[in-house]
């Protein structure tokens, strides 16, 4: 039967808000997901948590319900506990009904397998929490291989990213690795690297998409290196035609998938 947990001085508790930290999820190899829904998206891909805080009033709920008997079921632990918990577990006001606590997953280059898609998400030096989440969302949208992450990226187990992904880390690859090693990798098999850039005259729907296609978005703020742009087969430009001078990251990387999948598909 699931336990009750009401303090706040609870030990669990206060380890369990600690992986709000980078430092603490780190050391604890664990990381917070919040919401009915994304903890069922985790649940249907294979991945339960070893804990499942749960609102008191929301017990009855058939997904709630489900949950807890794959926690328990996997020798986790569901815990039932208040609003006020949960707000202070996921750092909201309005807490969503369930929390859960996982195992941090990760992948390596040779474990994947690039013939299962004709589309792969690259991104280097991405900062931002909601870019990498809104990335993964249109990886699984488009059926991506994967999404690589290039250098210093931004947490994607930060309670902000996975937040941002709606249940897509759960269902898309993930690998974070350095230039050289992904580059050398790439380039022991099939793979056009395409890279988004201001820098060429390439329009975007002009180009030529071979399976599979590994699509690299640079830096919000400063683009992809010169020698990163110069390593990829085809550059493209996505044009704009009013004030702005680029598109978001996230919403860039959107369009070109699209692109590709539209091209695949023909």
């Amino acid at each position: 039967m699931p336990r009750e947990i009401t303090a706040y001085s609870n030990p669990l508790i206060k380890r369990v808000r600690s992986l709000r930290e980078k430092r603490h999820r780190r050391e604890e190899g664990l990381f917070l997901a919040e919401g009915l829904r994304i903890l069922t998206e985790a649940r249907e891909a294979g991945r339960i948590p070893q804990y499942l805080f749960y609102a008191r009033d929301s017990a009855a709920h058939p997904l709630v319900r489900t949950l807890v008997a794959a926690v328990e079921g996997a020798g986790g632990e569901a815990i039932e506990t208040v609003p006020d918990i949960l707000s202070k577990l996921s750092g909201k006001d309005n807490p969503q009904a369930v929390v859960g606590v996982f195992a941090e997953f990760t992948r390596t280059l040779d474990s994947l397998d690039r013939a299962a898609s004709p589309i792969w998400l690259v991104a280097e030096r991405l900062r931002d929490p909601g870019n990498l989440g809104t990335i993964l969302r249109t990886g699984d949208a488009v059926g991506a291989g994967g999404l690589i992450l290039i250098g210093e990226c931004v947490d994607p187990f930060s309670v902000e990213a996975v937040r941002a992904s709606m249940g897509a880390l759960f269902t898309v690859p993930v690998v974070q690795c350095d230039w050289d090693p992904f580059l050398a990798w790439l380039r022991r098999g099939p793979g056009q690297l395409v890279g988004l850039s201001l820098d060429t005259a390439t329009d975007y729907r002009a180009a030529s998409y071979g399976a599979p296609t590994f699509l690299l978005t640079g830096n919000e703020a400063q683009g992809m290196p010169d020698d990163y742009a110069a390593a990829c087969d085809t550059l493209v430009k996505i044009p704009m035609l009013g004030k702005a001078d680029s598109l978001n990251a996230a919403v860039a990387t959107a369009v070109m998938a699209y692109q590709v999948l539209d091209r695949v598909r023909r």
